[in-house]
């Protein structure tokens, strides 16, 4: 699988890397129950292909995909060579996100974020969200950052989800390494500003969603979106939704002649086109089980023609853009509860619930 630098950090990263959201399993924002064998299984077959990092968070089921990263890099001879993204700064509780970038709580959760993967080191780590809740400077959450780096903990810094204002601040006082946007066919936002900035200052950049969470996969449906479980987040998403689903679905449509020229799938070619994009490093490719790691491992080493981008970019996506789907909601709007304390003892982005709540 083909490898870009990250930025101007010297790392190396395969040009899809494994998202780990779907692993965590049930939480206010998870994808429905999960058979963790089955999440190591689908780690090892996209390793076994080339990928090399893996991006996780402490919020992908509160701990629990983290702990289950940490399960499958125990099990492989080859660890050396992968590199692991997580996150800080996004909890949740019983019924709402709990956004803390205080720099206590930074230090808190990168010891225990190394403790859940069993790493000293975290390769790349990264707001999750900006922090809508408690009032810090984001300048001294980015302190906060920094310091890990001194400290020897984390060798590479990143954010998500930020605007131009945010990185801008950031920047002044220490370099960005990466941002982490949402990009698809579906989903372009980024590209008006976001990847500018990032290619004019040297950041690298991330891009999750790359198939908006299987709706560019060419296997998903009206039928599917039915019939998805209340403990998916997806089924309370817009874009899952009426009538952006129909239009959604006639876009992915668009991406088969592109797959069957080159003998690849329409996930391969969704990410292929996000990969295409100025300023791209990577995609941050999710994967349950290993048959869908098969879907999309196949962009990374897919080069699509120039009449190839023509055809994809003439696909206009729904005219009324819904907010970018991601792992939260705006502040106004509360999840649904997932695994997770009681709201009256929700602790900070933390290892575990207070006693007297469910486990994580």
């Amino acid at each position: 699988m083909r490898q870009r630098e990250l930025g101007t950090t010297g790392l190396e990263l395969s040009v899809a890397g494994f998202g780990a959201w779907a692993i965590g399993g049930p939480w206010a924002w998870g994808w429905g129950r999960q058979d963790d064998g089955e999440s190591i299984d689908a780690l090892h077959r996209a390793l076994d292909a080339g990928v090399n990092w893996i991006d996780t968070a402490p919020a992908y089921g509160l701990g629990h995909s983290e702990r289950i990263v940490g399960r499958a890099l125990r099990e492989r001879r080859d660890v050396h060579r992968i590199r692991v993204a997580t996150k800080c700064g996004l909890w949740a509780d019983g019924q709402r996100d709990v956004y803390d970038l205080r720099p206590s709580s930074i230090r808190r959760e990168i010891d225990e974020s190394r403790r859940r993967l069993g790493i000293d080191v975290i390769d790349l780590y990264q707001i999750h969200w900006p922090d809508r809740q408690t009032g810090t400077p984001v300048e001294e959450s980015w302190t906060a950052m920094a310091e890990l780096v001194t400290k020897g903990k984390v060798r590479h810094l990143g954010v998500s989800n930020f605007t131009v204002e945010l990185l801008e601040r950031c920047e002044r006082i220490r370099h960005v390494d990466s941002l982490q946007p949402p990009l698809s066919l579906i989903d372009r936002s980024a590209l008006a500003e976001l990847l500018p900035w990032c290619v004019a200052h040297g950041t690298g950049v991330l891009c999750y969603s790359p198939m908006q969470s299987g709706l560019l996969t060419g296997s998903f449906s009206r039928q599917r979106a039915a019939s998805l479980p209340s403990d998916d987040w997806r089924w309370r998403d817009p874009e899952f939704q009426e009538p952006r689903l129909s239009a959604n679905l006639a876009l992915a449509e668009r991406l088969r002649p592109v797959a069957a020229r080159h003998g690849t799938t329409v996930a391969a070619v969704a990410v292929s086109w996000v990969l295409a994009q100025a300023g791209v490093t990577a995609a941050i490719a999710g994967a349950r089980r290993p048959a869908q790691v098969d879907g999309w491992i196949a962009a990374g080493d897919l080069g699509l023609t120039l009449q190839d981008l023509d055809e994809l970019e003439g696909a206009e996506p729904p005219a009324a853009p819904a907010p970018p789907a991601g792992e939260a909601p705006p502040p106004s709007q509360a999840p649904l509860a997932g695994e997770a304390p009681p709201p009256s003892q929700a602790p900070p982005a933390g290892e575990a619930p207070p006693p007297g709540g469910p486990s994580a």
